[in-house]
C-alpha cells in the first residue's frame, strides 16, 4: 500500500486514463462474451459480430443487438459500486474514461456530470447509418432492416464496432492519454487490442499503470501495481489510495 501512494501523487485535477472492460459491467448482471455462460456460448461470433455476419443475415445480427438492449433497458440492470466509485473520483479528478463496454452504466452512475467517456466499441443504445458513419443516432427500441436514417434515409446498423472493423476515436484515445498522468485498467482481459496494448504506451511515456482485476490478465507483466479482486471491491479500495496519496 505505502509503495503504491509513494508512486502515485497525484494532485487534484490530475488526468487520468480509465481503460474499462467486460469484468466491471459484470457485477451488475451483465454476462461478458469469454465466461463459462457468456454470450459466445450461445451464439458465435462470426455469426452475429462481423461485419460479413451482418452482409449474411442481418435479421440474426438484428436481433441479438435487439435482445442485449433490451436486457440493458429492463430496469434490472444498474450501476455498481465499480462504476459509482470512478463517478465520485471525478470529483477530485479528471477522469478519462475508455471503456471497451457498450453498455451504459458509466453515464448512468456519473448522471449530469458524464465528463469524458469513450466507447471505443461502440454503444447499444445507439444506431448508425450504412449510408454515412456521420450519422449516429440515440436508439432504444428494436432494430431492423425496415428502420430508415433520420439524416438521409438510409439503413441503419448497430452502433457497434465488429471484429474486423476499427475502434472509434483512437485519435482522441490517444490524446486523452498524452494528457492524463495515471493508467488504469479495471475488469479487461488484456486479449483485445488495440485496447491491451494502451499499458504499453503509457510504459514507455514513462507513467505509472494500475492493474484492477479480478484474475491478473494477460499483460499483468506491464503494470507496476495490482489489486486482484472484485471490480466492486478493488476500484473502491484505489479511490482510498488515491484520496490518500493526494497531494495539496
Amino acid at each position: 500500500m505505502s509503495e503504491i501512494i509513494e508512486k502515485i501523487r497525484l494532485t487534484a485535477n490530475s488526468q487520468i486514463f480509465v481503460l474499462t472492460g467486460a469484468g466491471i459491467s459484470k457485477e451488475s448482471g451483465i454476462k461478458t462474451f469469454r465466461d463459462q455462460d457468456g454470450l459466445w456460448n450461445d451464439h458465435r461470433l462470426e455469426d452475429v459480430a462481423t461485419p460479413e455476419a451482418f452482409k449474411r443475415n442481418p435479421s440474426l445480427v438484428y436481433e441479438f443487438y435487439n435482445l442485449r438492449r433490451k436486457e440493458l433497458n429492463s430496469g434490472t440492470i444498474h450501476p455498481n459500486k465499480g462504476h459509482l466509485t470512478l463517478a465520485e473520483l471525478g470529483k477530485t479528478f479528471k477522469i478519462n474514461i475508455i471503456t471497451q463496454n457498450v453498455d451504459n452504466l458509466h453515464e448512468v452512475a456519473a448522471g449530469n456530470s458524464s465528463g469524458s467517456i469513450i466507447h471505443m466499441h461502440g454503444e447499444l443504445t445507439k444506431a448508425r447509418c450504412l449510408g454515412s458513419s456521420a450519422h449516429v443516432h440515440s436508439w432504444t427500441g428494436n432494430l431492423d432492416s425496415t428502420d430508415v436514417c433520420p439524416d438521409c434515409g438510409a439503413r441503419m446498423r448497430p452502433h457497434i464496432c465488429w471484429f474486423g472493423e476499427m475502434p472509434f476515436r483512437m485519435e482522441e484515445i490517444h490524446q486523452k492519454a498524452n494528457q492524463s498522468a495515471l493508467f488504469v485498467s479495471i475488469g479487461t482481459s488484456g486479449e483485445v487490442y488495440p485496447a491491451a496494448g494502451f499499458v504499453s504506451m503509457f510504459k514507455k511515456m514513462n507513467k505509472p499503470t494500475v492493474e484492477l482485476n479480478l484474475e491478473p490478465s494477460r499483460n499483468q507483466d506491464q503494470f507496476d501495481f495490482a489489486i486482484h479482486k472484485p471490480a466492486t471491491v478493488a476500484v473502491e479500495e484505489f479511490k482510498e489510495i488515491l484520496l490518500k496519496g493526494l497531494q495539496k
